[in-house]
């Protein structure tokens, strides 16, 4: 299968933001719907990616070969769990330089807000309260972060901040 040139940026981003969701997707590739985002994929990247247990997408092995991007996440092979090395956009990566760690107590979305106001200077690009509460979710989906419920779900790192190498993504 020939891929356009368009198909094989969208899936590099597929292969990088992996494990993801439509919404991430259609986000990133600027379009209306998650129905939008489906049905691109079916249409045009079908065979190069499948949804796992739990409905997020993921790239195929043969994806990531096709497009030269580092897959978003890696892990050790002898062991499971959390990664041991992710590509994340900036605000991502902010967040797991803020979070409390594994042995913390966990911060709600306005706290983690709170702890990257105080950290980083923003200006008039400042994130909002949705977007660290995306990003934690988009986190907590690599298996980076664990959420806690309590009158709010509240956030932790899954693992040392030690054990985990963070890149940002372009």
């Amino acid at each position: 299968m020939t891929l356009s040139e368009e198909a094989r940026e969208r899936l590099a981003d597929v292969v990088e933001l992996q494990p993801t969701k439509n919404a991430e997707l259609q986000e990133r590739w600027g379009m209306e719907s998650g129905s939008e985002v489906h049905q691109y994929l079916e249409n045009e990247l079908g065979d190069y990616y499948f949804r796992d247990d739990n409905s997020l997408i993921r790239a195929t092995g043969e994806a990531a070969d096709l497009v030269d991007v580092e897959p978003g996440i890696e892990s050790d092979p002898d062991s499971e769990g959390a990664p041991s090395r992710i590509r994340v956009p900036e605000l991502q990566a902010r967040i797991v330089e803020v979070l409390a760690g594994p042995d913390e107590e966990s911060e709600s979305v306005v706290s983690v807000l709170h702890s990257l106001r105080d950290a980083y200077e923003y200006g008039d690009d400042e994130p909002e309260a949705e977007d660290v509460r995306s990003a934690l979710q988009s986190l907590r989906r690599k298996d980076v972060v664990e959420v806690e419920y309590r009158t709010v779900p509240t956030f932790r790192l899954a693992l040392e901040r030690e054990e985990l190498e963070v890149s940002v993504a372009d």
